[in-house]
């Protein structure tokens, strides 16, 4: 018999009634494509994969006091490190309920401490003149959007995952844009990916499919903002 999809008293989904093996895949795709490790992502594609945007960066020679693994060590002590920190230090110190933010108020205090790291990644990136602009307009856009996502907040919890893999896909609009890669690869993979994240969204969260769509518009949204500021 096929698996029926209940709702709770708000309209909310439930997955009670989801089979186990794929609660369970679901999960692990939630985490390895938590929010958190997105900026980790893209910055990998656009130092390592992308063949243009961090030539003559070495891999551990430093240029101009730069190489790629310290940009990409800046972006994960920046944009992931201190992010995580302040999450467990808002929960030892009994401001949130959960770490999973499964409450609007809970993810009140979670968008407003990103918000200051994530522009923080951005601010610092914009006055290393060397960094390439395209990793800077995407930090950009991961401030605007956290930014949004708080605003958004106010009416429904729309989901951080759908919100993430916008942002790669906005991403991947934006450097398709260049012409200096072919995307149509990758921007299948990602497009690809944020449908099975945010099905798993559905399966394991409680969130509606309004809340999974309104993340993504918000994500793609914010890329392509965060572009004609850094790029125009």
């Amino acid at each position: 018999m096929d698996q029926l999809t209940l709702t709770t008293g708000n309209g909310r989904p439930t997955t009670d009634k989801q089979p186990a093996p794929i609660r369970f895949f679901a999960h692990i795709l939630s985490y390895i494509f938590h929010p958190l490790f997105i900026p980790l992502y893209a910055a990998y594609f656009l130092i390592y994969i992308h063949p243009s945007y961090f030539t003559g960066f070495g891999d551990h020679a430093y240029l101009n006091g730069f190489s790629k693994s310290r940009v990409l060590v800046q972006v994960i002590i920046n944009a992931i490190m201190f992010p995580f920190i302040a999450v467990l230090l808002l929960k030892g110190l009994g401001f949130i309920e959960s770490i999973f933010f499964r409450k609007q108020q809970d993810r009140v205090l979670l968008y407003i401490t990103s918000m200051i790291f994530f522009f923080w990644s951005y601010y610092s990136l914009r006055e290393q003149p060397d960094i390439p602009r395209i990793l800077v307009s995407f930090m950009f856009g991961v401030f605007i959007s956290s930014s949004a996502a708080l605003i958004a907040n106010i009416y429904y919890k729309v989901s951080m995952h759908a919100i993430a893999m916008g942002g790669i896909i906005g991403l991947f609009l934006v450097v398709m844009e260049q012409h200096n890669m072919l995307m149509t690869g990758p921007l299948f993979i990602a497009i690809l990916i944020a449908g099975v994240v945010c099905t798993a969204r559905l399966i394991v969260s409680d969130h509606t499919s309004k809340e999974i769509y309104a993340g993504l518009l918000i994500g793609i949204l914010c890329q392509l903002a965060g572009a004609v500021v850094n790029l125009s």
